[in-house]
C-alpha cells in the first residue's frame, strides 16, 4: 500500500492506495500515529483504495477515536465495494464519511 500525506498546517490529508490489510494497517498505524500530532482537521482519501480488512477497519476506527478527541477526521472518496465493507459490517455508522465523490468499483490483480 502507498500512504501519500498532504499537510496543510493543521490539516492533513492522506491518500491510500492499494490495499489496507493485517500487514498495511500495521504500516499505516505507525505512519499515521508520529504524523497526527497537532493535527486537527484529518481527511482519508480513499478513491484509490482497492480492499480494506478487518485490521484495516480496526486502523480506521482508532483513528477516528483519536481525532474525536483532538479535531475532526472524514473519509471521502469511497470505492464501491469498500464501501459495501463498511456498510455490512457496520463502520459506516463510526466513521464520518464525506462522499464528495463516486468512486468507480475496479479490482486490478
Amino acid at each position: 500500500m502507498e500512504i501519500r500525506k498532504i499537510v496543510d498546517g493543521s490539516n492533513l490529508t492522506v491518500e491510500l492506495v492499494g490495499r489496507l490489510d493485517a500487514v498495511t494497517a500495521l504500516q499505516l498505524d505507525k505512519e499515521l500515529s508520529a504524523s497526527i500530532a497537532g493535527v486537527t482537521d484529518l481527511t482519508v482519501d480513499l478513491g484509490e483504495l482497492e480492499y480494506i480488512s478487518s485490521a484495516g477497519l480496526r486502523t480506521l476506527l482508532k483513528l477516528q477515536k483519536r481525532m474525536d478527541s483532538q479535531g475532526a477526521m472524514r473519509i471521502r472518496n469511497i470505492r464501491e465495494n469498500v464501501r459495501e465493507v463498511l456498510d455490512m459490517t457496520g463502520f459506516a455508522e463510526f466513521l464520518t464519511i464525506a462522499d464528495d465523490r463516486k468512486a468507480k468499483f475496479s479490482v486490478s490483480f
